[in-house]
C-alpha cells in the first residue's frame, strides 16, 4: 500500500538505486508491517538545476548526495512506528549504499484507506 517516491541528483549507478529501493522496502516491512510484495517504488533523478534544497536547514548539513523519500501511506501508524521507520531507513541507507544520515530526508503523506485503487477500478481497502 505505500507508494514510495525517491528523488536524487542524477548520476548514481543502478546498484546505488537498487540499494535505495531495497533499503526503504526492508524498513517498511520491518517498521510498518508492509506485506511481502507490496512494493511500488518510483525513482527520479534530477539535474542540478532541477534539485533545489537548503544545505543547512534546521542545522542539518546536507550535501549533493541528498536523497528525498516521500511515501504515501495509510494513516494507521503510531508516532513510535514512524520514528522507528525513520531510524531504520537511515540505518539501512548508511550501510548500503553508504549515505550519510544527514542526507536522508523522509516525508510521509498519510491518507485514508479508501483512497487507494490497486487496479481494476476497485478500492480494495474500502
Amino acid at each position: 500500500m505505500p507508494l514510495v517516491r525517491i528523488a536524487l541528483r542524477r548520476g548514481k549507478s543502478p546498484a546505488y538505486i537498487a540499494a535505495l529501493r531495497n533499503g526503504i522496502y526492508a524498513a517498511m516491512r520491518e517498521s510498518f508491517n508492509v506485506p511481502e510484495n507490496d512494493r511500488f517504488i518510483l525513482v527520479s533523478q534530477h539535474d542540478a538545476d532541477e534539485f533545489d534544497y537548503d544545505p543547512n536547514y534546521l542545522g542539518i548539513a546536507r550535501t549533493d548526495d541528498l536523497v528525498i523519500v516521500q511515501i504515501a501511506c495509510n494513516n494507521t501508524r503510531t508516532v513510535e512506528q514512524k520514528q522507528g521507520f525513520y531510524r531504520s531507513v537511515v540505518e539501512k541507507l548508511t550501510a548500503d549504499p553508504g549515505l550519510r544520515p544527514e542526507d536522508v530526508f523522509i516525508n510521509l503523506l498519510e491518507t485514508a484507506k479508501e483512497n487507494w485503487s490497486f487496479g481494476n477500478g476497485v478500492a480494495q481497502y474500502a
